[in-house]
């Protein structure tokens, strides 16, 4: 398993123990203070675990498990998924950010950094399967053994 492929997986993890903690302090507000908790920190918990979790996992994972990419293949390059992980990391824990912030109070400047980190999980994620796309075919390793290839 190489780098950046620990990275996606690790920081996966990192993002579903803090979604966790968020849901048990979530918990808490509810059946012990009994004060409730605004829609900003259900989305902030919910984008942690979703996009910061489980979709930062299938991204290591695939990046893991698919193919090589072919030498011909112009669109994959192991610096464009380092720099997605980058953006999605940064995009992911920004918006976390700024909504819990929101969640207790509200402000034009937390509205725009939910917006700007949103937009930078959703380019992370079109840059990441632009990166990939060479990489989900249907031949696998017994294509390139056939041609010679060792590994």
């Amino acid at each position: 398993m190489f780098s950046t492929v620990r990275y996606f997986i690790k920081t996966s993890l990192a993002f579903l123990i803090i979604g966790i903690l968020t849901g048990l302090y979530m918990s808490y507000l509810k059946y012990i203070e009994r004060t409730g908790y605004s829609q900003e920190l259900i989305s902030a918990h919910t984008h942690l675990i979703l996009v910061g979790s489980v979709m930062m996992m299938i991204m290591g994972v695939a990046l893991w498990f698919f193919p090589r990419a072919e030498k011909e293949d112009k669109k994959y390059s192991p610096d464009l998924i380092l720099a997605t992980y980058w953006v999605m990391t940064i995009g992911t824990g920004a918006r976390f950010i700024f909504q819990v912030i929101a969640s207790f109070h509200a402000t034009s400047w937390s509205g725009y950094g939910v917006a700007i980190s949103s937009a930078l999980q959703v380019i992370g994620m079109i840059l990441f399967f632009y990166s990939m796309w060479g990489r989900i075919r249907p031949v696998g390793s017994q294509y390139r053994e056939a041609k010679g290839e060792k590994f």
